[in-house]
């Protein structure tokens, strides 16, 4: 057994890391998010389970858009009767992510009271739904499965079952890490994703007399359940320990599938509000909304809800 080759180096965050296995054939990834995870958290600053819900999204909206093989945009949103009743992240290639989230107070902190760890109860019923842009002329494609009181990783998975056809194994953590460096607590994310693409794909159904449900190809193979029970070892501070590089946690889990690592893909906050985007937008709003926004020394006041800047602008420089 050797290490892992690898195509280039690789830093320890902020990074989405592709691997393949030789042995087995599937193909995954590897998600760590540090600084910028932090970044779009702490500015939000929402209560912990909304937070973890949104750290979560980010991971996965990553390890989603890497797989885009065009300069396009990923857009992950959450609607839903819930205490979270609005989520939603974008990935824009080659690795830009923003995030944010809308909640009732009231019944957010209801929840953090009663059940703060059921994810499903925290979104409610509703639905997730993935849009790819890829520009251009190219037409947009959107994926929708129903949420029914599930976490974030069942509904990506049951996504991932009936839109892609698709055996998918999906991890997602977050959390807050104490560093006795700095005496400080940041937030962390990471996430592993691995998937068997067969030759075939689709769905064949079962010939076993007792069992009646779908099966994907590819679902019962030795290679993919061997892989799946390797991965489900994985534990969420080994996805967020910013001491373990995700090489090295692939070499940990997969070293005796001969598990190769390809080039690292940098990621970083972004948010496209500008002045000008903003003055566009406010034009397209009608009198009455604009009067609300009005503040004391007549400028009006519109706060980015992605990146959360405030732009004060002058009625004239709307138009």
């Amino acid at each position: 057994m050797s290490q892992p080759s690898t195509d280039s180096a690789i830093p320890g965050d902020n990074l989405v890391l592709p691997f393949r296995t030789d042995r087995s054939g599937v193909s995954g990834r590897v998600v760590r998010l540090g600084a910028l995870v932090d970044q779009v958290l702490t500015r939000h600053d929402y209560p912990e389970p909304v937070s973890e819900a949104l750290g979560q999204a980010l991971a996965l909206t990553a390890l989603i858009g890497n797989a885009l093989k065009f300069d396009g945009t990923l857009v992950l949103q959450t609607r839903s009767d819930g205490p979270l009743g609005f989520l939603v992240t974008d990935f824009a290639s080659p690795g830009q992510l923003r995030g944010y989230a809308a909640f009732d107070a009231a019944r957010t902190a209801q929840h953090v009271s009663d059940t703060p760890k059921d994810q499903g109860r925290l979104f409610g019923a509703g639905h997730l739904a993935l849009t790819i842009n890829p520009g251009g002329q190219l037409d947009r494609y959107q994926g929708i499965v129903a949420l029914e009181a599930q976490s974030l990783t069942e509904a990506a998975q049951t996504y991932f079952r009936q839109s892609e056809q698709l055996p998918t194994f999906l991890r997602l953590a977050v959390a807050r890490h104490y560093s006795a460096a700095d005496k400080t607590w940041s937030w962390r994310a990471g996430g592993l994703m691995l998937q068997f693409v067969s030759p075939v794909g689709g769905i064949q159904k079962s010939t076993a007399a007792a069992e009646e449900e779908s099966r994907l190809v590819g679902e019962d193979e030795d290679d993919w359940q061997r892989m799946m029970i390797l991965a489900s070892t994985v534990e969420d501070h080994e996805l967020l320990d910013p001491m373990l590089s995700p090489e090295h946690l692939l070499f940990r889990l997969f070293h005796q599938e001969d598990v190769r690592t390809h080039a690292a893909v940098p990621l970083a906050v972004y948010c496209r509000c500008s002045t000008e985007r903003v003055a566009t937008l406010m034009r397209s709003f009608p009198p009455a909304d604009l009067a609300d926004m009005r503040e004391a020394d007549g400028h009006l006041a519109v706060k980015c809800e992605f990146c959360t800047t405030t732009y004060r602008l002058r009625e004239d420089e709307i138009g």
